[in-house]
C-alpha cells in the first residue's frame, strides 16, 4: 500500500522514525485482465522496492519503535500524572483572580466548559484523542523527544 511504501522509503533514507506495528506487506501492483464477459485473470504486473532495494511484499515494514494498538485508560494515566494541586494542603497560587469586593472569583462550570470547547475547536485533533490512542500518543511523545534533543545540539 502507499503508506507502506512511503514509511519504508522514509525509514531507508533515515528521514523518519517509524512508530507502530509491522505493516501488512502488500508491495505489488495487480491488474485484472478480462477473459470473456464475466471472467478475468488477476496478474501481478509490478513490485514496489524501497530505496535500499528491499521489497515489502510479504514482509512489510518493521517499525523502529514497536507499539501495539491500545487505549490509554484513565485509571492507568492518573497514577502517572499527579500534580501538586491534587495533594492535600497544597500551596495556592500567589496571584489569584479576585472580584471587585476583594473576594476570590471562581469560574462557573459553563465558563470552564466554554474555555475547553474553544481550545478544542482550534486544534484539528484534541489532547483527549491523542491520549486515547496509544500509538498516536507514543508517536507524539517521540516527536517531542526528537525536538528536545535537536535543540540541545
Amino acid at each position: 500500500s502507499a503508506s507502506e511504501i512511503v514509511s519504508g522509503a522514509l525509514q531507508d533514507d533515515r528521514r523518519a522514525v517509524i512508530v507502530g506495528e509491522k505493516t501488512f506487506g502488500k508491495g505489488s501492483v495487480q491488474v485484472v485482465v478480462p477473459v470473456g464477459k464475466e471472467e478475468g485473470v488477476k496478474l501481478t504486473v509490478a513490485r514496489y522496492y524501497l530505496p535500499s532495494g528491499r521489497t515489502i511484499q510479504n514482509k512489510g515494514v518493521t517499525p523502529d519503535i514497536l507499539v501495539f494498538p491500545g487505549k490509554v485508560t484513565r485509571e492507568n494515566n492518573d497514577t502517572l500524572s499527579i500534580k501538586e494541586k491534587d495533594l492535600k494542603k497544597h500551596l495556592e497560587a500567589e496571584l489569584q483572580k479576585i472580584d471587585k469586593t476583594g473576594k476570590e472569583k471562581k469560574k462557573t462550570s459553563s465558563e470552564e466548559n466554554n474555555t475547553t470547547a474553544s481550545k478544542e475547536k482550534k486544534s484539528l485533533i484534541t489532547d483527549q484523542q491523542i491520549n486515547d490512542d496509544l500509538q498516536l500518543k507514543t508517536a507524539v511523545d517521540v516527536l517531542k523527544a526528537l525536538i528536545l534533543t535537536s535543540e540541545r545540539k
